[in-house]
């Protein structure tokens, strides 16, 4: 019996000898990794790594290099290499983690336990309280919690990105999470060095697959997200639940803020702009670990932080309309009770066309909800107003605002202001009617201003015209517009209507003849801004 048992072991010590050569010699033809040699190794110092170790050096890969030349492994210690390569190309960083409640000592020792050289860096808003402690006979020097916290007496370098990340690839990972498969890491490095451009995600075990497309529009503020479709399931714009992400450390370092949170949501809306896809392992996912925010109290702390810290990151990035992938809309921009987005405009330029972006999609939904409502009342008191201006320019363009427009302009027959109250109204000082909009006399000449309400400033202009002689005339004239000018009074009758922001709104007959009396020949097909004089419409944009 005894010697049956001794002839057991030994053949199990054959068969795990005879795998782990197996396993060398298909990394080492399949592996896409390049060394540089013993004698030009690096030693790393600084915040991410006080000890010594091998450093690869991986090429940036052009379109046209020869990748099956470059990416050998040369001088290569066999057995010792297949274990050491995730050591030496990757640093580990956990961000989204919150003080409270996390698994962050043991999800550190899952990925300590595997890959003991690995280093690891723990990126917090704050000095974490209570301290995470990573004892260092355990540990040793490799794992490094960093406070992004600001302080007059921090060194400028103390936050900076480039002294942690020293190595070739990132590795984003989730809290509460467990590293029992050296091959996901080993594949996540084959896929990424085969597709230099792409990150590459491998999902946490219970998630459920959520492969998003985004379209990102800074111009308009705006990110549309969608179910990306089967045919392109496996490359992705951004990437749903929890899950592990491989990045070369240059796409990282390129990113204006690579640590903004939520994370990874704020990377994949910087990524997405770059055109970076993520590519999915789908036969491999990362285990689980202990179960975080078990409480209702917990739960609602975590969804309060979230929210704020997603507003945040859109006030920065500048995002106030969010598509979401089932169709719902969520804004965050101003509303009645809070100011428009933009100062009060200087020379008709606002500016956020200096910013290179057009009009924010809130201010234009609550302009549009102003046209709406002045359009219901002064049908209603059978009040004659036709669209004017650059009003009527959108709407022959696109049957809406212009996009980069800041307000809506309508003429009315004077004769028909006394007959509706609240343009009558308006002559005797500022009033809200019933739902909340503000009418007053406008400060800069004769002419009826309605806001959005007594905060938010977006407005439509009425301005009064009566008929001399045949001719449409008012009393204050803008210089600085060249197309307020007297017209004919033949375009107004009849009156015709057109769609404009969602409605039927009355507007000249003959529209594209009367904009080109205003504006000028070729007014619709040639899109300019306000004072093309002092900033002229970009030729590469689409109206």
């Amino acid at each position: 019996m005894r010697h049956r048992w001794c002839r057991m072991f030994l053949g199990i010590i054959c068969v795990n000898f005879f795998s782990v050569f197996i396993m060398w010699i298909y990394l080492d033809s399949k592996c896409p990794c390049f060394e540089a040699s013993r004698e030009g190794a690096v030693k790393v110092s600084g915040p991410a790594a006080q000890h010594p170790r091998r450093s690869y050096s991986v090429p940036q890969l052009e379109q046209d290099d020869g990748v099956g030349e470059a990416l050998r492994i040369r001088n290569a210690a066999p057995l010792d290499d297949i274990y050491d390569l995730p050591n030496s190309l990757i640093t580990l960083v956990l961000r989204e983690f919150e003080f409270y409640e996390h698994d962050l000592v043991e999800t550190v020792r899952s990925f300590h336990t595997v890959f003991p050289r690995m280093p690891i860096v723990l990126f917090a808003d704050d000095v974490p309280y209570p301290p995470l402690r990573f004892p260092r006979d355990e540990f040793g020097p490799n794992v490094t919690v960093v406070s992004l916290a600001k302080g007059a007496g921090r060194h400028a370098n103390a936050t900076r990105l480039e002294h942690y990340l020293r190595t070739d690839l990132v590795l984003f990972a989730p809290d509460s999470v467990r590293m029992t498969q050296p091959a996901i890491v080993t594949t996540m490095i084959k896929r990424i060095f085969k597709n230099p451009r792409n990150m590459v995600a491998v999902r946490v075990a219970g998630e459920m697959r959520r492969c998003l497309n985004l379209d990102v529009n800074l111009r308009e503020w705006t990110l549309v997200y969608r179910k990306a479709s089967r045919t392109a399931e496996s490359h992705c714009d951004a990437f749903g639940g929890r899950h592990l992400l491989m990045a070369k450390t240059g796409l990282v370092l390129s990113l204006g803020e690579p640590l903004a949170r939520p994370s990874p949501e704020a990377l994949y809306i910087q990524t997405a702009l770059r055109d970076v896809k993520i590519e999915i392992v789908d036969n491999l996912v990362a285990q689980n670990g202990r179960t975080l925010f078990t409480t209702e109290h917990n739960r609602e702390k975590l969804r309060a932080a979230t929210t704020t810290r997603r507003t945040e990151l859109y006030v920065n990035f500048g995002v106030k309309k969010v598509h979401q992938p089932g169709g719902e809309v969520t804004w965050h921009g101003c509303s009645r009770a809070t100011p428009r987005c933009f100062p009060t405009v200087v020379d008709e330029t606002p500016d956020y066309l200096y910013k290179d972006r057009w009009t924010p999609p809130c201010c234009l939904e609550n302009l549009r909800r102003t046209a709406r409502h002045v359009f219901a009342i002064l049908e209603r008191c059978k009040a004659r107003y036709w669209l004017e201006g650059g009003s009527l320019l959108g709407a022959a363009r696109n049957h809406d605002i212009i996009p980069w427009d800041y307000d809506v302009d309508i003429g009315v027959y004077r004769d028909d202001v006394q007959s509706c109250e609240w343009l009558r109204n308006s002559q005797k000082g500022s009033v809200i009617d019933t739902g909340g909009f503000m009418w007053e006399k406008a400060t800069e000449g004769d002419f009826i201003r309605v806001q959005y309400s007594r905060v938010n400033r977006v407005h439509v202009d009425i301005f009064p015209f009566y008929s001399r002689n045949g001719v449409m005339t008012k009393d204050t004239w803008f210089k600085s517009h060249p197309q307020d000018r007297e017209f004919p009074e033949h375009f107004l009758k009849p009156l015709t209507t057109i769609l404009f922001a969602g409605v039927f709104a009355s507007a000249p007959n003959n529209i594209t003849q009367f904009l080109e009396l205003k504006f000028g020949k070729g007014v619709v097909e040639k899109p300019q801004y306000p004072n093309p004089a002092l900033l002229a419409y970009p030729k590469s944009s689409g109206a």
